[in-house]
């Protein structure tokens, strides 16, 4: 009897001790999800998702260990010229007919500073899977007027277009191709409390 008292109160030691599971939902009004890629092996031509969804699962106070899942409308790319943009939706890049998402999926969610993380986890696009590493940074974390605890991240890695079936390209005269091959995606994520 002794033994099992103990092993209760062992048991709720650990439950009432164990930090609680907070979920966050992205603010899309204040988030912004980027790419830059080099155009002509001159400059950068930049773009932004504009319809992406995100939701953050917290396990622990310092948010190690935490889970996100990201879902993009592929449509949603906007680099400021219809024509451009028409093009990236064709099956020459996005082919948003037949696969009209893009998604991230955490696997690791590894603090490494102060306020810094590497979130390690499968980028989908076109229907193929790779490992990616972000670089992240925690922001802030406050409460807003209206009661919402908030918090805010950003993230950069590099992905090669080319392990996702994107590869479309022109060579140029002068040497090279018109279209880089490594993407630089940004990410300003702002998430509120659920």
């Amino acid at each position: 009897m002794k033994r099992f008292i103990s092993l209760f109160s062992l048991f709720v030691i650990l439950v009432t001790t164990s930090p609680a599971q907070t979920t966050w939902q992205i603010d899309k009004a204040h988030s912004n999800l980027d790419f830059s890629v080099r155009y002509m092996m001159l400059s950068n031509v930049r773009g932004t998702y504009e319809n992406f969804d995100a939701v953050l699962v917290q396990h622990n106070d310092d948010f190690s260990g935490s889970e996100i899942e990201v879902t993009v409308q592929a449509v949603s790319i906007n680099t400021q010229n219809a024509d451009r943009d028409n093009h990236l939706r064709s099956d020459d890049f996005f082919d948003v007919e037949n696969h009209p998402e893009l998604t991230f999926v955490s696997r690791e969610f590894q603090k490494t500073g102060n306020n810094t993380y590497k979130i390690a986890g499968d980028v989908t696009m076109r229907g193929v899977t790779k490992p990616v590493i972000i670089d992240a940074e925690m922001i802030g974390l406050v409460d807003d007027p209206r009661g919402f605890q908030r918090v805010a991240f950003t993230g950069e890695t590099t992905v090669n277009r080319n392990d996702f079936g994107v590869r479309w390209n022109r060579a140029l005269e002068a040497g090279g191709f018109l279209v880089g091959e490594n993407v630089s995606i940004m990410i300003n994520a702002q998430f509120m409390s659920q």
